[in-house]
Protein backbone atom coordinates (compact mmCIF):
# COMPACT_ATOMS: atom_id res chain seq x y z
CA UNK A 1 0.00 0.00 0.00
CA UNK A 2 1.37 3.37 -1.12
CA UNK A 3 -0.02 6.83 0.16
CA UNK A 4 -2.21 7.30 -3.27
CA UNK A 5 -3.30 3.80 -3.15
CA UNK A 6 -4.58 4.78 0.15
CA UNK A 7 -5.83 7.93 -1.04
CA UNK A 8 -7.56 5.67 -3.83
CA UNK A 9 -10.45 4.32 -1.23
CA UNK A 10 -14.15 5.72 -1.45
CA UNK A 11 -13.92 6.01 2.50
CA UNK A 12 -10.77 8.04 2.46
CA UNK A 13 -11.73 9.79 -0.06
CA UNK A 14 -14.85 11.01 1.92
CA UNK A 15 -12.79 11.97 4.98
CA UNK A 16 -10.63 13.99 3.84
CA UNK A 17 -13.19 15.83 1.97
CA UNK A 18 -15.36 16.13 4.90
CA UNK A 19 -12.39 17.22 7.16
CA UNK A 20 -10.36 19.88 4.63
CA UNK A 21 -12.10 21.72 2.42
CA UNK A 22 -10.32 22.09 -1.00
CA UNK A 23 -9.59 26.05 -1.69
CA UNK A 24 -10.75 27.29 -5.16
CA UNK A 25 -8.39 27.25 -7.68
CA UNK A 26 -8.20 30.15 -10.26
CA UNK A 27 -4.79 30.59 -11.57
CA UNK A 28 -4.39 31.42 -15.68
CA UNK A 29 -1.12 31.05 -16.90
CA UNK A 30 0.21 30.30 -19.95
CA UNK A 31 1.22 26.67 -21.45
CA UNK A 32 5.01 27.50 -21.54
CA UNK A 33 6.40 23.82 -21.79
CA UNK A 34 4.19 21.59 -23.89
CA UNK A 35 5.04 17.77 -24.27
CA UNK A 36 6.33 16.74 -26.88
CA UNK A 37 5.61 13.01 -26.55
CA UNK A 38 3.44 10.55 -24.44
CA UNK A 39 5.95 9.76 -22.15
CA UNK A 40 4.72 11.68 -19.60
CA UNK A 41 5.52 9.85 -16.19
CA UNK A 42 9.12 9.06 -17.80
CA UNK A 43 9.82 13.13 -18.25
CA UNK A 44 8.09 13.77 -15.00
CA UNK A 45 10.40 12.22 -12.96
CA UNK A 46 13.12 12.79 -14.65
CA UNK A 47 12.30 16.68 -14.46
CA UNK A 48 12.28 15.37 -10.71
CA UNK A 49 15.88 14.82 -10.71
CA UNK A 50 17.16 17.59 -12.83
CA UNK A 51 15.02 19.91 -9.95
CA UNK A 52 16.69 18.29 -7.07
CA UNK A 53 20.41 18.86 -8.67
CA UNK A 54 19.53 22.55 -9.84
CA UNK A 55 18.24 22.62 -5.54
CA UNK A 56 21.82 20.94 -5.21
CA UNK A 57 23.75 23.64 -6.72
CA UNK A 58 21.59 26.68 -5.63
CA UNK A 59 21.64 25.76 -1.85
CA UNK A 60 24.83 25.66 0.18
CA UNK A 61 23.24 23.19 2.42
CA UNK A 62 20.97 20.74 1.72
CA UNK A 63 19.66 17.51 2.90
CA UNK A 64 19.64 14.98 -0.16
CA UNK A 65 19.88 11.17 0.21
CA UNK A 66 20.56 8.18 -2.39
CA UNK A 67 18.59 8.25 -5.41
CA UNK A 68 15.62 6.39 -5.70
CA UNK A 69 17.47 4.52 -9.00
CA UNK A 70 20.20 3.39 -6.80
CA UNK A 71 18.14 1.88 -4.59
CA UNK A 72 16.63 0.14 -8.12
CA UNK A 73 19.74 -0.54 -9.45
CA UNK A 74 21.19 -2.53 -6.18
CA UNK A 75 17.66 -4.86 -6.50
CA UNK A 76 18.47 -5.26 -10.20
CA UNK A 77 21.93 -6.70 -9.25
CA UNK A 78 20.34 -9.75 -8.49
CA UNK A 79 19.42 -10.33 -11.97
CA UNK A 80 22.17 -10.73 -14.46
CA UNK A 81 20.17 -9.27 -17.94
CA UNK A 82 19.67 -6.01 -16.25
CA UNK A 83 22.13 -5.79 -13.26
CA UNK A 84 25.23 -4.25 -15.93
CA UNK A 85 22.73 -1.76 -17.56
CA UNK A 86 21.58 -0.02 -14.46
CA UNK A 87 25.15 -0.10 -12.47
CA UNK A 88 26.27 1.84 -16.67
CA UNK A 89 22.97 4.24 -15.97
CA UNK A 90 24.46 5.32 -11.88
CA UNK A 91 27.91 5.57 -13.33
CA UNK A 92 27.74 7.98 -15.38
CA UNK A 93 24.60 9.42 -13.86
CA UNK A 94 26.55 10.58 -11.14
CA UNK A 95 29.54 11.68 -13.55
CA UNK A 96 27.14 13.99 -15.41
CA UNK A 97 25.92 15.50 -11.76
CA UNK A 98 28.99 16.30 -10.66
CA UNK A 99 29.81 18.24 -13.49
CA UNK A 100 26.94 20.15 -13.53
CA UNK A 101 27.29 20.81 -9.43
CA UNK A 102 30.80 22.27 -11.09
CA UNK A 103 29.34 24.07 -13.89
CA UNK A 104 25.52 24.37 -13.37
CA UNK A 105 24.97 23.56 -17.05
CA UNK A 106 21.96 21.33 -18.42
CA UNK A 107 24.15 19.73 -21.03
CA UNK A 108 22.45 16.76 -23.11
CA UNK A 109 24.44 14.46 -21.22
CA UNK A 110 23.13 15.13 -17.86
CA UNK A 111 19.26 15.45 -19.71
CA UNK A 112 19.83 12.04 -20.77
CA UNK A 113 21.13 10.86 -17.34
CA UNK A 114 18.02 11.53 -15.71
CA UNK A 115 15.73 9.93 -18.67
CA UNK A 116 17.72 6.67 -17.40
CA UNK A 117 17.90 7.48 -13.75
CA UNK A 118 13.76 7.99 -14.10
CA UNK A 119 13.62 4.54 -15.98
CA UNK A 120 14.75 2.41 -13.08
CA UNK A 121 12.51 4.42 -10.55
CA UNK A 122 9.68 1.95 -11.42
CA UNK A 123 11.36 -1.19 -10.64
CA UNK A 124 11.99 0.25 -6.78
CA UNK A 125 8.47 1.69 -6.59
CA UNK A 126 6.42 -0.96 -8.26
CA UNK A 127 8.68 -3.66 -9.41
CA UNK A 128 8.31 -2.71 -13.03
CA UNK A 129 11.01 -2.03 -15.45
CA UNK A 130 10.65 0.58 -17.92
CA UNK A 131 10.57 -1.76 -21.42
CA UNK A 132 13.03 0.79 -23.30
CA UNK A 133 15.57 0.48 -20.51
CA UNK A 134 18.81 1.94 -21.40
CA UNK A 135 17.36 4.21 -24.75
CA UNK A 136 16.42 7.92 -24.78
CA UNK A 137 14.34 9.72 -27.02
CA UNK A 138 15.90 12.93 -28.24
CA UNK A 139 11.99 14.69 -28.22
CA UNK A 140 12.08 13.83 -24.41
CA UNK A 141 15.80 15.49 -24.33
CA UNK A 142 13.99 18.63 -25.94
CA UNK A 143 11.23 18.35 -23.86
CA UNK A 144 13.33 18.44 -20.32
CA UNK A 145 15.64 21.95 -22.08
CA UNK A 146 12.00 23.25 -22.63
CA UNK A 147 10.96 22.89 -18.56
CA UNK A 148 14.24 23.97 -17.17
CA UNK A 149 14.23 26.98 -19.17
CA UNK A 150 11.10 28.21 -17.26
CA UNK A 151 11.86 27.56 -13.50
CA UNK A 152 12.51 30.40 -11.49
CA UNK A 153 15.43 29.51 -9.10
CA UNK A 154 14.04 31.94 -5.97
CA UNK A 155 11.65 29.02 -5.34
CA UNK A 156 14.30 26.72 -4.98
CA UNK A 157 16.51 29.15 -2.54
CA UNK A 158 16.34 28.30 0.74
CA UNK A 159 16.88 31.21 3.62
CA UNK A 160 17.14 27.67 6.25
CA UNK A 161 16.47 24.63 5.07
CA UNK A 162 16.42 22.65 1.79
CA UNK A 163 15.48 19.19 2.11
CA UNK A 164 15.47 16.95 -1.00
CA UNK A 165 12.31 14.19 -1.14
CA UNK A 166 12.20 14.00 2.28
CA UNK A 167 11.14 11.19 4.18
CA UNK A 168 8.47 10.92 7.09
CA UNK A 169 10.14 9.48 9.76
CA UNK A 170 8.02 6.34 11.27
CA UNK A 171 5.19 8.13 9.83
CA UNK A 172 6.35 6.75 6.07
CA UNK A 173 6.32 3.04 7.32
CA UNK A 174 2.49 3.54 7.28
CA UNK A 175 2.02 3.91 3.89
CA UNK A 176 5.64 2.33 2.65
CA UNK A 177 7.99 4.97 2.30
CA UNK A 178 6.21 8.00 1.34
CA UNK A 179 8.66 10.71 -0.19
CA UNK A 180 7.49 14.68 -1.07
CA UNK A 181 9.32 16.31 -3.77
CA UNK A 182 11.05 19.06 -1.58
CA UNK A 183 10.88 21.20 1.38
CA UNK A 184 12.18 24.95 1.36
CA UNK A 185 11.83 26.73 4.68
CA UNK A 186 8.54 25.87 6.16
CA UNK A 187 7.00 25.13 2.32
CA UNK A 188 6.47 21.16 1.60
CA UNK A 189 6.60 21.33 -2.20
CA UNK A 190 4.87 18.47 -4.77
CA UNK A 191 6.23 19.07 -8.25
CA UNK A 192 3.26 18.38 -11.39
CA UNK A 193 4.65 17.92 -14.80
CA UNK A 194 1.19 18.16 -16.44
CA UNK A 195 -0.34 19.59 -19.18
CA UNK A 196 -3.08 20.27 -17.05
CA UNK A 197 -3.20 23.66 -15.01
CA UNK A 198 -5.55 22.01 -12.37
CA UNK A 199 -5.83 21.58 -8.88
CA UNK A 200 -8.14 18.62 -8.54
CA UNK A 201 -9.55 17.01 -5.27
CA UNK A 202 -7.36 14.02 -6.25
CA UNK A 203 -4.05 16.19 -5.96
CA UNK A 204 -4.96 18.52 -3.16
CA UNK A 205 -5.67 14.85 -1.37
CA UNK A 206 -2.02 14.20 -1.92
CA UNK A 207 -0.45 17.54 -0.42
CA UNK A 208 -2.75 17.30 2.50
CA UNK A 209 -1.51 13.40 2.79
CA UNK A 210 2.06 14.55 3.60
CA UNK A 211 1.39 17.20 5.73
CA UNK A 212 -0.56 14.49 7.82
CA UNK A 213 2.31 12.55 8.10
CA UNK A 214 4.28 14.97 8.65
CA UNK A 215 2.47 15.96 11.68
CA UNK A 216 1.92 12.52 12.81
CA UNK A 217 6.72 11.59 12.06
CA UNK A 218 8.03 14.71 10.85
CA UNK A 219 10.29 15.36 8.74
CA UNK A 220 13.59 13.41 8.37
CA UNK A 221 16.18 16.27 8.28
CA UNK A 222 14.20 19.02 9.46
CA UNK A 223 14.51 20.39 13.32
CA UNK A 224 10.78 19.36 15.09
CA UNK A 225 11.19 23.59 15.94
CA UNK A 226 11.15 24.16 12.55
CA UNK A 227 7.20 24.01 11.29
CA UNK A 228 5.76 23.69 7.93
CA UNK A 229 3.67 26.69 7.28
CA UNK A 230 2.76 26.34 3.72
CA UNK A 231 1.84 24.00 0.83
CA UNK A 232 2.96 24.29 -2.82
CA UNK A 233 2.53 22.91 -6.06
CA UNK A 234 4.91 23.52 -8.67
CA UNK A 235 3.15 23.72 -12.12
CA UNK A 236 6.18 22.74 -13.99
CA UNK A 237 4.82 23.33 -17.64
CA UNK A 238 3.54 26.71 -16.41
CA UNK A 239 6.89 27.61 -14.66
CA UNK A 240 3.85 28.23 -11.85
CA UNK A 241 4.34 27.68 -8.00
CA UNK A 242 0.74 27.85 -6.16
CA UNK A 243 1.20 28.41 -2.52
CA UNK A 244 -1.71 27.77 0.09
CA UNK A 245 -1.38 28.78 3.59
CA UNK A 246 -1.60 25.74 6.29
CA UNK A 247 -3.74 27.76 8.44
CA UNK A 248 -6.33 28.58 5.51
CA UNK A 249 -6.95 24.66 5.01
CA UNK A 250 -6.09 23.00 8.67
CA UNK A 251 -8.02 22.90 12.05
CA UNK A 252 -6.25 22.57 15.08
CA UNK A 253 -9.42 21.78 16.71
CA UNK A 254 -10.24 18.93 14.88
CA UNK A 255 -6.92 17.65 12.77
CA UNK A 256 -5.85 15.78 16.30
CA UNK A 257 -8.86 13.55 15.68
CA UNK A 258 -7.96 13.10 12.23
CA UNK A 259 -4.81 12.11 12.48
CA UNK A 260 -5.49 9.34 14.91
CA UNK A 261 -8.69 8.24 12.57
CA UNK A 262 -5.85 8.24 9.66
CA UNK A 263 -3.07 6.13 12.15
CA UNK A 264 -5.75 3.37 11.63
CA UNK A 265 -7.14 3.30 8.60
CA UNK A 266 -3.62 3.31 7.10
CA UNK A 267 -2.54 0.27 9.74
CA UNK A 268 -5.69 -1.55 8.46
CA UNK A 269 -4.39 -1.93 4.80
CA UNK A 270 -0.54 -2.27 5.68
CA UNK A 271 -0.23 -5.94 4.71
CA UNK A 272 0.82 -6.10 1.23
CA UNK A 273 4.13 -7.16 0.21
CA UNK A 274 6.33 -4.31 -0.49
CA UNK A 275 7.73 -5.51 -4.23
CA UNK A 276 5.67 -7.37 -6.98
CA UNK A 277 8.36 -8.15 -9.28
CA UNK A 278 7.75 -7.95 -13.14
CA UNK A 279 9.80 -7.07 -16.16
CA UNK A 280 8.37 -5.23 -20.21
CA UNK A 281 11.72 -6.47 -21.80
Amino acid sequence: MSLTALLDNRDVKDKFREEFEKPWFTAKEKLLAPPLTDHYSLVGTAFDYLLRFHAQRLNREVVAKPWIAEYAAELLGEDSRFSSTATTIIRRAKKEHLAFLRTGRFSDGLLRATLLLAQLDPFFRAGVLDEHLGRVNQKDVRDLRNLMSVVRPRMLKAKRACLLNPTFGKASQLVEGADVDFVVDDMLIDVKTTKNLEMGRDIFNQLIGYYVLYRIGGIDGLPRSRKIKRLGIYFSRYGYLHVMRVCDIVNEGTLPRFVRWFRQRARKDYARPRFVLTANV
